[in-house]
């Protein structure tokens, strides 16, 4: 049974980050994924994720910071372009569940520039918007667009150049931490395997691999969709004419501009079209896909507008939608790693600190408030 020093399960962009941080700081790293890689059953497919620092959690903002370094040194050490800086509005209508203030505070404790703009100014500089003016909208210069299955695969090849082995349609069946205290035991569908630690990055799957180690974490698991949609006028909105933006309301939205193709992109957030992964279906929702063409008309008004294909996604939230990086409290052998579908824009520095607690058994960020969530529950101990 081969040893190495980390194994990371779960192979979308959370684990492929662990992988090639650990490769990085010279760990002998097995990676492990239980479909094809690039496949489209979790949440890591496809072409565009949103990276911005506008965020109104302090804890938040400090890690997208330093997401933002290590977006540029895995641009640097793969010699890929990922990110391309569009500028992001994020629109906050004043009965928003979060008022814009908290995002300002945020953002100017961390120094980060950004502007508090009224819909006159929003819709003076981008006219292809209609915000009314019960809206206040915070404009972050620096947000921009990743290539997702571009950057996932970037990864992969940068831990594979440091010596990592990784594994397609490895299916992990069981973690087992040693008795001894050190170690965890490895069982796969394509064999065994020792590890001095192991990083969970497995999503919906999460919980099958924690409850033989006693615990469980509340998730909730459903199908969203995005759907890619051509404007009448395609080159009004492209970057830098037109920004990335988000609907901070109750529903929210989120939307692209132009991003290697002549389409815009835009979906509803958090739609919660609740599904296991074995009940998935794959198939888009109607009454979402109605819902959010209705809702673009408003803000967005354009009736020559045109949806031409909508993709489907896993969403998995953890309570409080908190992120979960933390090792297990009686198992410190088995370290955590959940990014409740919104951690794309942080992936690089996630996968950083998920190697350092790993590696080092430590980290620099600060992440006392993403340990196991205190609704967690532990059914036995071993």
């Amino acid at each position: 049974m081969e040893h190495f020093d980390v194994a990371v399960v779960g192979l979308g962009v959370l684990g492929s980050a662990a992988s090639y941080h650990a490769a990085l700081k010279g760990a002998k790293v097995l990676g492990l994924e239980q479909f094809e890689f690039g496949h489209v059953h979790g949440a890591s497919h496809d072409t565009s994720r949103i990276v911005r620092k506008s965020n109104s959690e302090s804890e938040y903002v400090k890690l997208v910071k330093a997401a933002y370094k290590d977006w540029a040194e895995l641009e640097k050490i793969s010699g890929q372009k990922l990110l391309t800086t569009t500028g992001g509005l994020f629109f906050l209508p004043k009965d928003a569940p979060i008022p814009a203030s908290n995002y300002t505070q945020a953002l100017t404790a961390n120094d980060v520039p950004h502007e508090l703009l009224d819909n006159k100014e929003v819709n003076k500089r981008w006219p292809q918007f209609n915000v009314p003016d019960s809206v206040d909208t915070v404009y972050d210069p620096d947000t921009g667009i990743v290539h997702a299955s571009k950057t996932v695969a970037t990864m992969q090849w940068v831990a594979r150049s440091r010596g990592a082995v990784l594994k397609e349609r490895t299916r992990v069946e069981r973690v087992t931490p040693k008795s001894s205290g050190k170690g965890v035991v490895i069982q796969t569908s394509q064999g065994t395997f020792h590890a001095n630690k192991v990083i969970l990055t497995t999503d919906a799957w999460t919980n099958k691999l924690l409850a033989p180690l006693g615990v469980h974490i509340p998730l909730q698991i459903m199908q969203e969709q995005v759907t890619y949609f051509k404007p009448s006028e395609p080159a009004e909105f492209e970057s830098p004419h037109f920004p990335t933006w988000i609907w901070g309301g109750a529903p929210c939205f989120y939307g692209f501009p132009c991003y290697g193709e002549p389409t815009i992109k835009a979906a509803h957030d958090f739609a919660q079209n609740m599904m296991t992964p074995e009940e998935r279906t794959y198939v888009p929702s109607p009454r979402l896909q109605g819902e959010l063409t209705e809702f673009l008309q408003r803000l967005m008004p354009d009736k020559g507008r045109e949806p031409l294909r909508t993709v489907t996604c896993q969403y998995t939230i953890t309570p409080d939608r908190r992120f979960v990086i933390s090792p297990l409290d009686n198992h410190k052998d088995v370290i955590v790693g959940l990014g409740a579908a919104h951690a794309f824009k942080f992936a690089p520095a996630f996968g950083r600190v998920l190697a350092e607690l790993a590696v080092d058994g430590q980290t620099v960020e600060d992440i006392s408030k993403f340990g196991l969530p205190k609704t967690a529950s532990a059914t036995s101990k071993i």
